[in-house]
């Protein structure tokens, strides 16, 4: 009776698992369409740095979508995995759209479609993105990508002597920026409120904030910086107004902040999805 009992307890353990379909896994030698990330070199102050997209970012998100507009794949990566930096597909012979996000942030990016992208708690990271048709025949196909940085960057530099040991962190508080992508577009497509925080740790005193652009030139129409204690009392509390934000350059802004004042294909079936690392130009701000 024992016997019959653990088989009959197999059985129904067997019946309750859900099968593991691989018919989106597929190996090199099937698939037609390869997506590898490479290096991408870029004059920098005189030199060429080689930086892999997967040095940048924690995550990719791929969607490809038909000519209706329907996604027909997505595929997550996040550092670590195996296969972090390598996606093999097939695909019927046609012409897709193609887009591709790089982020640092904690989950996946959601690709609703080529005019929207949306992140984890509308967190937003140093971000890089792809859009573009993806034709498809039969045999394989092979594109070298390059992704644009889709983010400006806001930085706060303090001169203060020293941060006062009661302030643990930092709030940023801001309007005017963009928490939603449109990779179709390559900017920012809603009005958001961020907040953000950054801690305080011994010798830091730089912080850095990311947003996306509306436009070519956008503005922060107000940021407010406050300095916060262990129970989230205000220390200090800084307000700034119209920052302009660009997409691929800082915007530093440097100064006393407890102190006074202050207001083409190959043969290889290979995509190669690449990243600039170095931000156009810092723009720089005394208050």
């Amino acid at each position: 009776m024992k016997k019959y009992l653990l088989i009959a307890l197999a059985l129904l353990v067997a019946a309750c698992e859900k099968p593991v379909l691989d018919e989106d896994i597929v190996s090199m030698k099937e698939a037609n369409v390869i997506l590898h990330m490479t290096q991408y070199e870029q004059e920098s102050f005189g030199t060429r740095a080689a930086t892999d997209i997967t040095e940048l970012c924690s995550r990719l998100n791929i969607a490809i979508f038909d000519a209706d507009g329907t996604k027909v794949k997505t595929v997550a990566q996040k550092e670590g995995d195996a296969s972090y930096g390598t996606v093999a597909l097939t695909l019927a012979a046609g012409t897709y759209q193609l887009v591709v996000i790089a982020h640092n942030g904690e989950g996946s990016a959601t690709i609703t479609s080529t005019e929207k992208v949306t992140f984890p708690n509308n967190k937003v990271t140093d971000t890089f993105y792809y859009y573009g048709d993806l034709v498809v025949t039969d045999s394989k196909q092979s594109y070298d990508l390059t992704l644009t940085r889709a983010v400006a960057m806001f930085r706060l530099v303090l001169t203060d002597e020293e941060i006062p040991s009661t302030v643990t962190k930092f709030k940023f508080y801001y309007v005017g920026g963009s928490s939603t992508f449109s990779p179709k577009e390559g900017y920012g497509c809603v009005n958001s409120k961020q907040t953000e925080i950054r801690t305080v740790a011994d010798g830091v005193t730089t912080f850095d904030i990311f947003t996306l652009p509306h436009t070519e030139d956008d503005v922060l129409t107000k940021l407010t910086v406050t300095a916060l204690d262990a129970n989230d009392n205000t220390v200090k509390e800084r307000i700034f107004e119209n920052i302009p934000v660009t997409r691929n350059q800082i915007t530093r802004y440097i100064g006393n902040f407890f102190g006074s004042g202050g207001s083409g294909q190959t043969s290889d079936g290979t995509f190669r999805l690449t990243a600039d690392p170095d931000w156009d130009s810092v723009n720089g701000y005394t208050f």
